[in-house]
């Protein structure tokens, strides 16, 4: 039997990339001997159609198991419902989420840009003893998902603001000790507008794509505008490409 090798599980949900070029009865046939061989699977899907549009969203055509597309992801100790159609998530990052969550340091306002289903949120109002969390999300579906996760994780210190980050911003009339944004694709363009709200000796942490051999001239650009720059690897997308948080403190 052939196995896609390109997959991802978010919580009793098994996602496959592509399939090999099989007939639909062999795809069935391989999605139900998934299911057997593990318990923890409930759906198997593949992508029928790749992230796209405003809202990063896929498309996806069940294969096996139950007719259904939402699911409770587990990481962390928190939980994270979504519906991999209606808002982007990756279950991938959730060290990276851990990561975050562990230099949050006590009483710090903390700002997540692009917040989704609220999962940067949800791990560190849970892994950290922030004062207050602040996410930003202008995906109505991500949105109304952000809020059942709030309740669903028993969070009180979490506020979700539907809207893009621009419009929202200046109605907080805030400033945040910590701004999270992770949206690789479109994060740069915000880079000064989160620094106009960022604290006297905060930190941003900034996602991007970036090939390994240019991480020297990455960390020289934002050099330029703070004080201390540091890059970690969150994830490899493709040979010698890899997701990077940099994490910048004026």
């Amino acid at each position: 039997m052939i196995i896609p090798k390109s997959f991802e599980q978010i919580g009793d949900i098994v996602i496959f990339s592509e399939f090999p070029k099989v007939s639909k009865k062999e795809e069935k046939n391989i999605a139900k001997e998934l299911l057997k061989k593990n318990k923890h699977i409930k759906v198997v899907a593949k992508k029928i159609k790749n992230f796209s549009g405003r809202y990063r969203l896929q498309k996806l055509k069940v294969l096996a198991g139950e007719n259904r597309k939402e699911t409770i992801h587990k990481e962390n100790g928190v939980r994270i419902k979504i519906n991999p159609e209606k808002a982007y998530f990756s279950s991938k990052t959730g060290s990276e989420r851990a990561r975050i969550s562990n230099l949050v340091k006590n009483n710090e306002v903390v700002l997540v840009m692009f917040s989704g289903v609220g999962p940067y949120c949800i791990n560190i109002s849970k892994h950290s003893k922030a004062k207050e969390i602040h996410g930003i999300e202008s995906n109505p579906s991500a949105h109304e998902y952000a809020k059942e996760n709030k309740l669903l994780n028993k969070t009180r210190n979490i506020f979700f603001h539907k809207g893009t980050v621009n419009l929202i911003l200046p109605k907080l009339k805030m400033k945040f000790d910590r701004i999270v944004m992770p949206a690789p694709k479109t994060a740069s363009k915000y880079i000064k507008l989160a620094k106009k709200y960022l604290k006297k000796n905060g930190t941003i942490h900034i996602y991007t794509f970036e090939k390994e051999i240019n991480f020297d001239k990455l960390i020289k650009k934002f050099k330029k505008n703070f004080n201390k720059v540091n890059l970690v690897k969150s994830g490899q997308t493709s040979p010698k490409v890899y997701r990077v948080c940099l994490d910048l403190s004026l």
